[in-house]
Order: C-alpha cells, then sequence, then structure tokens
C-alpha cells in the first residue's frame, strides 16, 4: 500500500509489491494449506470432521478482519476444496462457505467491533447453519435421507475449534498477512 502523507510518492519496488501481494494472497494459501495439512493421513479419530471446521473458522475469521483478503472467488476456491478433499457431493461446501461469507461480511460492521466472546458466539451461529446447511445439501444432492448427528458433531468441533485456530490467525492477521506491513 502507498503512505498516507501528501505529496508526490514514488513508485514502490518490484519487491515491495511481490511483498504486498504475498501479504494480500496469505489468507487464502494459509487457508488451502490448513486444509491439506487437515486432510493429510495424521491418524486422529474422526479427522476428517476437522477439514470444515478449519475451512469454516479460517473463511469466517478473514471475512470478518480482512474482507478484501478474502474475496469471493477465493471461498469458492476454498469450498471446492473442501468438497473434493472431504468427500462431499460437488457443490455443497462451496454453497455453505459462500453463504458463511456473505453473512460474515452482512455483519461484519457489528462483529468487527466486539470482543471475542461476542464473535466466537457469532460464529457458533455460522457454524450451526452451516452445519445444517451442508446436511441438507448433501441429502438432496445425493437423494438419500441422512443422520442428523454428524452435523451436530461438526458444529460442536467448529465451535470449540475456532478459538485455537483465532490464536494462529490473529498473529498473522497482525504481522505477514498485513499488507500495510509491506
Amino acid at each position: 500500500m502507498s503512505d498516507r502523507t501528501p505529496g508526490i510518492q514514488p513508485h514502490p519496488s518490484l519487491w515491495r509489491r511481490i511483498d504486498i501481494a504475498a501479504r494480500h494472497a496469505f489468507p487464502t494459501a494459509a487457508t488451502l494449506a490448513l486444509m491439506l495439512l487437515a486432510s493429510a493421513p495424521l491418524g486422529l479419530p474422526d479427522q476428517a470432521a476437522l477439514l470444515p471446521a478449519i475451512a469454516l473458522g479460517c473463511v469466517y475469521f478473514w471475512s470478518l478482519f480482512r474482507p478484501a483478503a478474502m474475496p469471493p472467488w477465493s471461498v469458492f476456491l476454498i469450498g471446492l476444496l473442501l468438497d473434493l478433499l472431504g468427500y462431499l457431493p460437488l457443490g455443497a461446501g462451496v454453497l455453505a462457505l459462500l453463504v458463511a461469507h456473505g453473512l460474515t461480511i452482512q455483519a461484519r460492521r457489528f462483529l468487527a467491533r466486539q470482543g471475542f466472546l461476542v464473535v466466537w458466539l457469532g460464529f457458533a451461529a455460522l457454524a450451526a447453519l452451516v452445519a445444517l446447511l451442508i446436511w441438507l445439501a448433501a441429502m438432496a444432492l445425493g437423494f438419500r435421507l441422512l443422520p442428523f448427528a454428524p452435523a451436530v458433531f461438526q458444529c460442536a468441533l467448529s465451535i470449540a475449534l475456532y478459538p485455537l485456530l483465532t490464536v494462529g490467525l490473529q498473529r498473522a492477521h497482525h504481522s505477514i498477512a498485513d499488507p500495510e506491513q509491506a
């Protein structure tokens, strides 16, 4: 980004522009990397449920605190990877994450000024909605009735994992992902 002082500003060097672009791309790249890590064979019980929890937590966080770095096309790519890695019907994760992104952007004006507890409660409501949406989409796209217990587990895991995710994402938000520090 450019300096905010008035007057003639020199064009940023190539390396500075690359640094700014890398910092701007960090939220999407970090989310994709965390999703790939969560899908690696680590031998954790119910490890497959980590994938949607991580994707939703990252999309929510970056859409709330750095929406310019998490545009809808990026959310679409994250949702597509979620569908492919999570064995969901194609489109279920995309739809759920795009709805989550849109709702987060709409609530951003209120939530961004609140403390962590209110932000977490907003995430809890969103996680419940997303779990329900994925469950309904999976049933509609699979043409079969699915049990509801996995959706409840997915919602609970997402809510429980969000504070842990936030610690790392908050540090990145104020350091490596901040284009103003380029």
